[in-house]
């Protein structure tokens, strides 16, 4: 931090002290703050107000809230456009609830029929290796819990990682005779850069137009769309195959896909219309996102928790204060609507699992999907 910067941080603290001992309190609001919107990135003034201060909070029930701000963005959403999907990426144990007795556990039907699907990853291979048998433990996870997803009538999507044609193979098969909608990566999260090469068509490949989720056989998943260069080059490139559905990242690089690019993505190389979805992160913050202000850092704004383990521009945030549900639904300024402004047929929400950072008062399990 700079001198100038220090000194100001230092009168801001200072000002926010006298203010709370006159029982005040002094929360500075900005309702122009940048979101994705259109066909332009509008970034937000920078916010220099000092960090707002609040009181103690009673208990908090984290896998409730979360299950909560879900809600919230599928109402929102399907306010605006009706067939909106849906589809939640981990979190699988957000679709129970514990009895008062506090072992027995029943579904979240209310959760489970707010969303349409949930993408399920490493159910065979790839965590935390590719190409190899996923962990034990985790596969029994998430073996009962797909089962859970399935029998409350939600799509289930398969997502496994793998690079040999033999592992591919297996996995794809596997999980189409579960009855789940199979796709693999060569790669986990972020690093997801390129679609599937293998095998040369989709799996179970479809050539008949796909207007609903229940209709979709394949997929194919990409965090990172930026090594296939200008957005015109990606765009045509993913329309050279047939998958039912493509969910990718709303920005291309720095900018975000354009209208006319998302419209090129939903066509397969027969002409026939497919499914495209957004991903976004709802429990963390990333510094290199639209809505990321320059004095932004842990605990400033005060619900931004500490930093992610495996990405030091990543930040655990608490999802339930308004200051970040606003940024991420609920009005035409926020991400969901963003997305749905675009044109995407529904949205992908990653970060779910993040619940377990705070109930672990700062801990998460490696494997948690």
């Amino acid at each position: 931090m700079g001198k100038l910067a220090a000194m100001r941080f230092r009168i801001c603290a200072v000002f926010t002290v006298i203010l709370a001992i006159a029982g005040g309190t002094a929360v500075a609001q900005d309702d122009t703050r940048g979101r994705v919107r259109g066909q332009t990135l509008d970034i937000g003034k920078e916010d220099t107000a000092p960090p707002p201060t609040r009181a103690p909070e009673t208990f908090i029930d984290y896998r409730e809230e979360m299950r909560r701000l879900v809600e919230n963005i599928a109402v929102y959403a399907r306010r605006n456009r009706r067939e909106f999907v849906v589809v939640v990426q981990g979190g699988l144990a957000l679709f129970e609830k514990a009895l008062a007795d506090g072992e027995t556990m029943v579904p979240a039907r209310k959760f489970m029929r707010s969303i349409d699907g949930v993408l399920v990853e490493g159910l065979n291979f790839g965590i935390p290796e590719l190409d190899k048998p996923s962990d034990e433990k985790l596969r029994e996870r998430l073996e009962r819990l797909t089962k859970v997803a399935a029998a409350g009538g939600l799509k289930v999507l398969a997502l496994d990682f793998a690079s040999s044609q033999d592992t591919i193979r297996k996995a794809l098969r596997a999980n189409k005779k579960r009855g789940f909608v199979p796709a693999t990566a060569a790669a986990r999260d972020h690093f997801i850069n390129r679609l599937p090469s293998f095998p040369r068509r989709p799996f179970d490949e479809n050539p008949s137009n796909v207007l609903s989720l229940k209709n979709v056989r394949n997929f194919a998943y990409l965090r990172d769309s930026s090594a296939y260069g200008r957005e015109d080059e990606f765009a045509l490139e993913t329309h050279k195959n047939n998958f039912d559905m493509l969910v990718v990242d709303v920005f291309h690089g720095r900018q975000p896909l354009t209208k006319r690019a998302v419209e090129t993505l939903k066509h397969k190389r027969l002409g026939a219309r497919r499914l495209v979805l957004a991903y976004i992160d709802v429990g963390t913050a990333e510094s290199h996102r639209y809505y990321w202000k320059p004095n932004w850092q842990e605990g400033a704004p005060i619900w931004i928790a500490a930093q992610f383990p495996m990405n030091p521009d990543q930040y655990f945030v608490e999802y339930w204060q308004p200051e970040w549900q606003s940024i991420i639904t609920g009005n035409t300024n926020s991400y969901i609507y963003g997305i749905i402004d675009q044109g995407y047929d529904g949205v992908v929400i990653d970060g779910l699992d993040s619940f377990r950072f705070f109930e672990s008062g700062g801990e998460i399990a490696e494997f948690e999907r």
